[in-house]
């Protein structure tokens, strides 16, 4: 955060500290056709127009700047003249021939030369105080509607060589912190593929890094003005990205109503954006980066509204954001408020990511504490005390069934200690536990119990000791029938929305309370169906007429 706050500042400052211009452009006429003496300072020019031509083919156009040059260059250096301008030219400067870029008039014949953006020197005896021509000579086959300069400037030769190499590193490395921040994110949603706003923020990181890179890669990428449109298509697509991806990862972290729909239709006009004027590149820019800010901002207020946390900061970082989008200017202020209204995100990135990590040590302690509690209902005294006295009655008085009791007891904390420590066990497992405390607590109780399951799916899993803990709770709660028995039945139906454990006590229940629901052996089922499902679950339990009834449904989480 810091980092990209660090890289923010200076470009701030590099374009604050932007030296004033040494000169003033008055006028700009236009002419198509081709004559040697329309370079000429002294060329009577009245008959010439403001309005931009439109040329067909190879035709020659020319243009004349009346230029005002505000005060001399220093002594032994020289300035210079940057365009940025479509079409092949030669550059004149007081009908003197200062750079020549591909070859005008001859493109349909000869394959593409010349650069998009040229810098060429001004000799010296030329750049005196006062008024003075500069004459362009250029055909643009390949886009005939595009007759103008789109960027002029006149400052000292080794300035305009020197500063846009100083800006484009700043700028590189802004682009590479977005590099690693968005390396790091997506490495994070790797380990955690349920962390959709940590992926959205990745893409959105990578975006930014694709859209400076090729915004800035005019100083050592060299480009024809034919190939410049698949260029501004690209950051065009990037920009259009990178104004979806920020108010979705808004909406992530502040929902709101009608979410689904409103970035439907956000979506959609984007979209149509990319097919709609295709050469409006500007004009495309800056809708999508207002729209992008807009949405945003109604989405953080919202958040802000309903006092969802970090809500208040970002709204802060997006007023800054606009702030110095009109203050200083859309390319280098773009990129400015893009990092801060990254920082604001990274901040409630940061935020969830801290509140998931409390989270998960809360389940930990969680777990630990539920493996305590199944340890306990295993080895409580009173259990142990009971189970040994009946015990040494069966030994003493039929040695063969006293070992098969301690056989059985034996199983069971077998039994329990394999599954002590996992979140989840199969299904036979938890009958298998269950058969083996009914054959101790019928040695106990001598009383004949008996299990019957219906429906079971072997590869299914639930929560360990859950359905021992209603049979516990059976046991202890019920009477036998007149046979002397009691009868446990476990059914499981299932199908693409829920899964459902249904466990039937057949006895005559001795207390008619709702002692399970509030009781401890609750607590540890809720508590594992929580640990488990989170809160897709519901949990009942209730008398019914041939003794007592619990339910176990767990939904689909897509559900």
């Amino acid at each position: 955060m810091r980092l990209l706050l660090f890289f923010i500042l200076i470009l701030l400052q590099v374009k604050v500290l932007a030296q004033d211009p040494v000169f003033k452009v008055h006028e700009t006429l236009y002419k198509i056709g081709d004559h040697p003496s329309w370079s000429t300072v002294q060329l009577d020019d009245s008959d010439w127009t403001t309005q931009y031509p439109i040329m067909e083919n190879d035709e020659i156009l020319w243009y004349r700047y009346d230029i005002e040059i505000l005060s001399s260059p220093d002594t032994l250096r020289l300035y210079g003249i940057q365009l940025e301008a479509y079409g092949e030219y030669e550059l004149f400067w007081d009908d003197e021939l200062i750079g020549i870029n591909g070859n005008p008039g001859q493109e349909s014949t000869l394959p593409p030369e010349g650069e998009l953006w040229a810098t060429y020197s001004i000799p010296n005896h030329l750049t005196d105080t006062g008024n003075h021509v500069l004459a362009i000579r250029a055909s643009l086959m390949h886009f005939p509607d595009h007759t103008r300069i789109f960027e002029l400037e006149i400052a000292y030769y080794d300035d305009l060589l020197t500063e846009g190499l100083i800006e484009n590193a700043y700028m590189h490395m802004f682009a590479g912190a977005f590099l690693i921040v968005s390396l790091y994110f997506l490495f994070l949603f790797l380990s955690n593929k349920k962390a959709y706003s940590t992926l959205v923020f990745s893409i959105c990181c990578l975006f930014i890094f694709g859209l400076v890179l090729t915004v800035f890669s005019r100083e050592y990428l060299t480009m024809h003005y034919s190939l410049h449109v698949i260029r501004l298509q690209v950051i065009s697509t990037l920009l259009l990205g990178i104004s979806f991806l920020i108010p979705f990862y808004f909406s992530m972290q502040f929902p709101f109503p009608g979410q689904k729909w409103s970035l439907i239709a956000y979506g959609g006009i984007l979209f149509a954006m990319l097919f709609i004027q295709p050469h409006a590149f500007g004009l495309k820019s800056v809708t999508a980066v207002s729209g992008m800010w807009t949405f945003s901002f109604g989405i953080v207020v919202y958040g802000a509204y309903k006092k969802v946390k970090g809500a208040r900061l970002v709204i802060v970082t997006l007023l800054l954001s606009m702030a110095i989008f009109i203050g200083i200017g859309f390319v280098v202020s773009l990129y400015a408020g893009l990092g801060l209204i990254l920082l604001g995100m990274l901040y409630l990135l940061s935020i969830r990511i801290r509140d998931q990590q409390l989270a998960y040590e809360e389940s930990l302690v969680q777990s630990t504490r539920l493996q305590l509690e199944l340890l306990k209902k295993n080895i409580q005294p009173h259990f142990l005390l009971n189970t040994l006295t009946s015990l040494i009655d069966w030994v003493e008085e039929a040695p063969k069934k006293g070992v098969l009791f301690i056989e059985a007891l034996a199983k069971e904390f077998q039994l329990f200690n394999e599954v002590e420590d996992k979140m989840l066990i199969s299904i036979d497992q938890e009958i298998e536990l269950c058969r083996t405390h009914l054959e101790i607590m019928t040695y106990r109780k001598e009383i004949n119990y008996s299990w019957e399951d219906e429906g079971i799916d072997s590869e299914q899993t639930i929560p360990p000791a859950v359905i021992h803990t209603l049979l516990e709770n059976g046991i202890t709660h019920s009477l036998p029938l007149a046979e002397n028995s009691i009868k446990f039945k476990l059914n499981y139906e299932a199908n693409g929305d829920f899964q459902c454990y249904t466990f039937l006590t057949f006895a005559t229940t001795a207390k008619q309370t709702s002692e399970l629901n509030d009781g401890t052996g609750s607590k540890y089922i809720k508590a594992r169906l929580t640990e488990s499902y989170g809160n897709h679950w519901e949990f009942t339990s209730e008398p019914v007429e041939h003794g007592w009834k619990n339910t176990i449904k767990i939904h689909s989480k897509e559900k």
